[in-house]
């Protein structure tokens, strides 16, 4: 679990993870979107495999990302077990403020 929490320390890390909740990318298309050398993307991803948060494939010369949701959110709900808290895995539904949710 500490390794999870390392990665999602940095905020390129978690902005990359955010991205690839859309869907697979590839090193080129994440590496382009931020400010940073491509080394250094590369070690923010290195840390994001260790983490077992993303895993990579290689497609010709190009390897692509894809997010391993679920020990994303083992790891969230280990660490609020720890704390007594219990977390559902379920998606939350919202409503606007002053609105109730309809009973089907």
């Amino acid at each position: 679990m500490t390794s999870v929490f390392k990665a999602l320390s940095d905020p390129t890390r978690r902005q990359v993870l955010q991205m690839l909740r859309a869907g697979p990318m590839g090193a080129g298309a994440l590496a382009d979107s931020f400010a940073v050398s491509k080394p250094t993307m590369s070690a923010h991803f290195s840390v994001l495999i260790a983490a077992d948060l993303i895993e990579a494939e290689k497609s010709g010369r190009t390897i692509i990302y894809r997010l391993k949701m679920s020990v994303l959110e083992e790891a969230l709900m280990g660490f609020a077990a720890a704390f007594g808290l219990q977390l559902s895995s379920e998606t939350p539904t919202t409503t606007a403020p002053g609105q109730t949710k309809e009973k089907s």
